[in-house]
């Protein structure tokens, strides 16, 4: 029973994370490519080596995530990367079969020479949409992600500084290989996907503020801890029916972590009641600094 119940929650993540993966992979080369558009992160460097040197996109993908990948099941752990580790392969993979897709004829991309803002309008969603996916599910495509993550842990920086800095650089770097109109119409698709995954995320808030009320709210609270690296707060409360005295659990996480928090409290009491609130803002540890 128990490891039905974990193949099939297992199998709910995986098929999605591999869907967002397939339909950003697309978006890249139906749309960024053929166009000489950019992206940001490694998938940003591995367009410049494909504009530059013209190396299979899917090969430096794969080449540069690995040891990116290894470093962060080294030093985050098997439980916070084992879900970017198929985000990563899946990447690799669609990216490897749309460009055989591409060469055969089977799929003619849409370049065009003149319209490229509608050309970067529809990058940005498509790429939206698959990271949307990807994130909302759990898993990343690597890369930049796993970078800002155990910097953030090391040295306290927030991870949206870390991205956003090395999103500059490769975005400023790739004005060497391409036209300064095509670095603005990629700036409108990078800003589209980002609108693109808060819809996606069912929100365009900070961070994910969970109230959960369960008889077993300590051990909620250590698996957190334990598991998600998150602050935790225990409120004491009492129950207004029964009059027994009881825990809170208060944690606020952001928009990626929303369904990893959920399977762990349905892990340890099915039965929780949770409450999700937006919040509008966050600052401190794990989050924006002020």
């Amino acid at each position: 029973m128990t490891s039905s119940f974990k193949f099939n929650s297992i199998s709910k993540t995986v098929a999605p994370i591999m869907l967002g993966a397939a339909i950003y992979a697309f978006g890249l080369l139906y749309f960024i490519v053929p166009n000489q558009l950019m992206e940001g992160g490694v998938t940003g460097i591995t367009i410049l080596l494909n504009y530059a040197f013209s190396i299979p996109i899917f090969l430096t993908t794969l080449l540069l995530n690995l040891p990116l990948f290894l470093l962060g099941w080294k030093v985050l752990g098997a439980n916070q990367i084992v879900y970017t580790g198929i985000g990563i392969g899946s990447l690799s993979f669609f990216l490897w079969l749309f460009e055989r897709m591409i060469d055969a004829g089977w799929i003619v991309t849409f370049s065009t020479e003149h319209d490229f803002i509608l050309a970067s309008l529809y990058a940005g969603v498509t790429l939206g949409l698959g990271l949307g996916i990807v994130f909302r599910f759990g898993g990343t495509t690597g890369g930049v992600d796993i970078v800002a993550r155990i910097l953030g842990r090391k040295f306290g920086w927030s991870m949206g500084q870390i991205i956003l800095a090395v999103d500059v650089i490769i975005i400023g770097a790739s004005l060497l290989y391409i036209p300064r109109e095509k670095i603005l119409y990629t700036l409108v698709a990078v800003f589209i996907s980002s609108r693109v995954i808060d819809f996606i995320q069912e929100g365009a808030y900070a961070a994910k503020a969970f109230t959960i009320i369960s008889d077993d709210a300590p051990q909620i609270a250590d698996l957190i801890t334990a598991e998600m690296e998150r602050g935790v707060t225990l409120i004491p409360a009492i129950g207004a029916y029964s009059k027994q005295a009881k825990h809170m659990v208060y944690c606020v996480v952001s928009r990626q972590e929303i369904r990893r928090l959920s399977l762990l409290v349905k892990s340890v009491d099915p039965k929780a009641f949770v409450i999700i609130s937006d919040v509008h803002d966050v600052h401190g540890e794990g989050f924006r600094e002020t």
